[in-house]
C-alpha cells in the first residue's frame, strides 16, 4: 500500500555534460572588383557571433559566424593600405548522451588563431581555429518527501542541506545602436578593423524583472578618402529587462551576454560618422537559496515500510567574487620610433588554474597586438607581445572541490610611448568568478507499507555493541527507537557507543492473531 506523504518541490540545476573541442573554420575570400589586388596581409582579426543554439536528442548544435577584418597591402604603385570584411559561417555539433529538448546550453567560443594565405592577387584563404567549451544543464523539478502521514511513530534520520533552487530562467534580445562621430576632416572610405567587448556588467532587480546593464566597448580603425588612417573608440550602453516572476533582492541572478550579430558600416545619412549595431542575447538564471531537510532513512517500530532511494547531483551556486588584476609593464617595440599607434588589442588567456581551500591561483598570459604606422607614413604594421601573469583570488567560499567559472573583462588598456621606444602599458583586467559546488542529494520516494494481521506487544532484548554500530542502526534492526534505547540505558551522547557495551533494548514484537 502506497502511503500518503507530504512533499516539497524544488527545481535542481544539474550539469549533465561538459565538453571542449577545437573547431576549424575555413573559407576563401574573393577581393571585390572595386578593390586593388593583395600583395601582403598586415593584420587579421575576428569577432564571434552565435546566432542559434539547439539542444536535441543526444546532441547539441550551435550555429555561428566569425566577422573577419583583414588589413592588407595593395599590389599597386601607391602601395595603399586597404581593408576586407567578410563573414565565415560555422556549425558545431557535439554528442551528449543525456541531451534532450529543453536543456540549457552554456557556450564559450574563443578564437585561438587566424591564418591568412594569399592564393592569388584576388583570393585569400582563411583558417580560423576556435576553442569551444560547451556545458549542458538540465533543470528538473524534484519532489522531496518531508513527512509520512497516518503512520504512527515514524522514525526519521535527516540531513540538512543548503541548495539553490532554480526560481526561473529567461532571455531577451537587445540592440546596442550608436552613430559614432569621427573627425570632421575625415571622409570615411572603408572600415579596416573592429574590436568589440562587453564591459561594466551590472544587474538590478525590480518588480518581477531583472535589469541587466553593461557597455559595448567598440574600437574601429578606418581609412579616409585621402588614404589616411585613423581610429575611434566608443562605449555604447547596453540595457535589457528580463521578465522573472517572484524575483526579489534575496535571489541570486546570473546574467550572460552573447553577441548574435554585428553591423558596422559608414553612415549613409550623416557625414563623418559610422553606424554601429550590435545584437546581443541576454540569458538570465535566478536562484533561490533554500535550507531543506532530506530524509536519509526511516522506519516504523510498528509497521513494515519499504521505500526507494535515488541519488541526484545538483550544481549549487555558492558565491560571486570579483577582483582586478593590475598590470604595469614596459614593453619594447624596436621599430616604433616616433610612429603612431592606432590600436592595442588585449587578449588575456588563462593557461592553468589551481583551486585550493580559500583561494584559486591563476597562471596565464596577456597577448597584446599593436597596430602602428611605419616610417611615419600611412603604412601599417602589426606586432604581438606576450606578458605572463600570476594572480590569486581569495575567499572563504572557495574550497578544493569547488567548481570555478571565470570570466575576464579588460576594463582599462592605456599606454604611454617613452623616448627610448619602450611602451609603458597599464592594463586592468576584471576577474569575475562564479563559485559552484556539486552537491549529491539522496532522495527517498515511493514509500509503501506491507499489510499484516499482527498486533504489537512490547518486549526487551539485551545487545552488545559491535564495531561500526550506531544507535540508529541498532534501533532500526530491533524495531525500537533511539530515544527509548537512550532513556533505558541512561545514554547522554547518542553518537558515542563503546564496542562491547551492553544495551537493554525495548523492542516491539509482532504476535499473530489467532
Amino acid at each position: 500500500m502506497v502511503l500518503d506523504t507530504t512533499k516539497e518541490t524544488i527545481c535542481v540545476n544539474q550539469i549533465i555534460g561538459q565538453k571542449t573541442d577545437n573547431l576549424l573554420v575555413e573559407g576563401d575570400i574573393i577581393v571585390p572588383d572595386i578593390k586593388p589586388d593583395i600583395l601582403d596581409t598586415i593584420n587579421v582579426n575576428g569577432n564571434i557571433c552565435i546566432y542559434k543554439k539547439d539542444a536535441l536528442d543526444g546532441k547539441v548544435r550551435i550555429d555561428g559566424s566569425i566577422n573577419i577584418y583583414i588589413i592588407y597591402l595593395a599590389d599597386n604603385e601607391a602601395g595603399e593600405i586597404r581593408g576586407l570584411n567578410t563573414s565565415l559561417d560555422f556549425t558545431q555539433v557535439m554528442d551528449f548522451d543525456q541531451s534532450k529538448a529543453g536543456c540549457s546550453i552554456d557556450d564559450n567560443f574563443v578564437i585561438k588563431t587566424i591564418e591568412c594565405k594569399i592564393l592569388n592577387g584576388r583570393k585569400i584563404n582563411i583558417k580560423a581555429m576556435l576553442d569551444a567549451n560547451i556545458k549542458l544543464y538540465s533543470n528538473e523539478n524534484i519532489d522531496i518527501v518531508k513527512d509520512v502521514n497516518n503512520v504512527e511513530n515514524i522514525q526519521k534520520q535527516e540531513d540538512n542541506l543548503e541548495i539553490n533552487s532554480l526560481l526561473g530562467e529567461g532571455n531577451t534580445r537587445v540592440f546596442a545602436k550608436e552613430t559614432v562621430i569621427i573627425d570632421n576632416i575625415d571622409d570615411l572610405a572603408e572600415i579596416l578593423d573592429v574590436d568589440i567587448r562587453i564591459i561594466n556588467k551590472d544587474t538590478k532587480i525590480s518588480y518581477n524583472k531583472v535589469l541587466a546593464k553593461a557597455d559595448a566597448d567598440v574600437k574601429i580603425i578606418y581609412l579616409t578618402e585621402d588614404n589616411r588612417i585613423n581610429s575611434v573608440d566608443s562605449k555604447i550602453p547596453v540595457m535589457g529587462f528580463i521578465d522573472m516572476p517572484n524575483v526579489d533582492d534575496s535571489n541570486i541572478c546570473n546574467v550572460k551576454y552573447k553577441l548574435k550579430n554585428l553591423i558596422i558600416k559608414p553612415n549613409s545619412t550623416e557625414e563623418h560618422s559610422i553606424y554601429v549595431e550590435a545584437e546581443l542575447e541576454l540569458s538570465c538564471y535566478v536562484y533561490e537559496k533554500k535550507n531543506i531537510s532530506l530524509i536519509q532513512d526511516l522506519y516504523s517500530p510498528r509497521e513494515s515500510l519499504n521505500f526507494c532511494k535515488k541519488e541526484i547531483e545538483t550544481r549549487c551556486y555558492k558565491d560571486n567574487v570579483k577582483d582586478i588584476l593590475v598590470v604595469k609593464e614596459k614593453v619594447l617595440l624596436d621599430d616604433l620610433g616616433s610612429n603612431k599607434i592606432y590600436d592595442s588589442r588585449v587578449e588575456p588567456v588563462i593557461m592553468q588554474q589551481n583551486v585550493k581551500n580559500g583561494k584559486v591561483d591563476y597562471e596565464g598570459e596577456i597577448r597584446i597586438t599593436y597596430i602602428y604606422s611605419q616610417d611615419n607614413s600611412d603604412k601599417l604594421m602589426s606586432k604581438s607581445i606576450t606578458i605572463p601573469f600570476n594572480f590569486s583570488i581569495e575567499t572563504a567560499s572557495i574550497t578544493s572541490d569547488s567548481a570555478i567559472e571565470t570570466c575576464m573583462d579588460v576594463q582599462e588598456n592605456t599606454f604611454v610611448i617613452l623616448p627610448d621606444n619602450n611602451i609603458e602599458v597599464r592594463i586592468n583586467i576584471e576577474f569575475n568568478v562564479d563559485v559552484y559546488k556539486d552537491e549529491k542529494m539522496n532522495i527517498i520516494d515511493e514509500i509503501s507499507m506491507e499489510e499484516n494481521n499482527e498486533e504489537n506487544t512490547y518486549s526487551m532484548v539485551i545487545y552488545f555493541v559491535k564495531p561500526n554500530d550506531t544507535l540508529w542502526n541498532i534501533a532500526k534492526t530491533f524495531k525500537s527507537t533511539v530515544e527509548d534505547i537512550a532513556t533505558v540505558n541512561n545514554i547522554e551522547n547518542i553518537d558515542k557507543l563503546n564496542v562491547g557495551q551492553q544495551l537493554f533494548i525495548p523492542k516491539y514484537t509482532r504476535k499473530r492473531i489467532a
